[in-house]
């Protein structure tokens, strides 16, 4: 199995070409969806990538942050609909579900 036999190998080349995005771009938001997705590995090699192509610390690591904080938005606000999709609020019996 190659990665090659892949459509969506083939896609992924085709947005290393493209000229809607400058290298820069491609670079950081490379680091945010593999950072977003877990891949200790895959980051760690875009952060060595986005460095060596002239990006600097400052700039990978302010990326990092707001895709941190993104995430930590998603997280809170996927709760708070959660909670009020089911009503949680009304199962409380105290004061437990008040800030």
């Amino acid at each position: 199995m190659e990665a090659a036999e892949f459509a969506s190998a083939k896609a992924l080349d085709a947005t290393r070409e493209g000229p809607e995005l400058a290298d820069r771009e491609r670079h950081l938001i490379g680091i945010a969806v593999t950072a977003t997705r877990g891949c200790q590995i895959c980051t760690g090699s875009r952060i060595e990538r986005a460095l060596q192509a002239g990006i600097p610390y400052e700039s990978v690591r302010a990326a990092i942050d707001l895709t941190a904080a993104v995430n930590a938005g998603v997280t809170l606000r996927t709760a708070i609909s959660g909670a009020e999709q089911y009503n949680i609020d009304k199962l409380c019996t105290g004061n437990e579900c008040k800030a």
